[in-house]
């Protein structure tokens, strides 16, 4: 639940800055904010993959987590600083990374809920 929050709030970035680049003032209103929303997500995203990662799951989306969180707080301190050139592109690989990882948690727990109803029919 939280990699697909994360996700969708990851998603939405593109979409303020574009407004904004509209000319529109509101849409830099909305891009810092959910910017700072987002790391925050990050965090939480990062605790509980490594809960689950130390409870016997698997270490990559602990280490994915890690990279993006580290990501998010390296993109927020790049947008301060008006850096565009390393903010744009970093953005571009933080969704496509949050997106990918929200899928692929996603597929892993529909495997193990297969799994689970395998083991019970048998």
């Amino acid at each position: 639940m939280t990699a697909g929050l994360h996700a969708v709030a990851i998603c939405l970035q593109p979409i303020f800055a574009g407004i904004y680049l509209d000319g529109s003032p509101s849409g830099i209103r909305m891009h810092e904010p959910t910017g700072l929303a987002i790391v925050f997500l990050g965090l939480a995203q990062l605790l509980i993959a490594t809960i689950w990662w130390r409870t016997g799951g698997r270490p990559a989306a602990a280490g994915m987590s890690l990279l993006i969180f580290v990501g998010e707080v390296v993109q927020v301190s790049i947008g301060y600083s008006r850096q565009l050139a390393i903010h744009i592109p970093l953005g571009i690989a933080l969704v496509a990374g949050t997106v990918a990882l929200a899928v692929w948690i996603n597929r892993q727990r529909i495997r193990n809920q297969h799994d689970d109803r395998q083991e019970v029919a048998a």
